[in-house]
């Protein structure tokens, strides 16, 4: 087991052991899924230039006046 620690901008570093036994490298898109009390982070292999793209688009919908008014839904 591997141990990382959260900053307080939410941001870790993924061990080297990890990183390497997952063959990431800088640049590589992962994907987090929560289960229970468990992060599932596995990398995202292909068309990864399209998932960003996605991802770009989805920053409409995360402003603060979004979350207020999705926020009880």
């Amino acid at each position: 087991m591997e141990l990382a620690r959260i900053t307080a901008k939410g941001q870790m570093t993924i061990p080297k052991k990890v990183r390497e036994a997952a063959h990431l490298k800088s640049g590589d898109v992962v994907a987090l899924d929560v289960e229970g009390d468990r992060i599932l982070m596995r990398k995202i292999v292909g068309d990864d230039e399209y998932l960003v793209a996605v991802q770009g688009t989805l920053d409409e919908w995360s402003s603060p006046e979004d979350e207020d008014a999705w926020r009880d839904l």
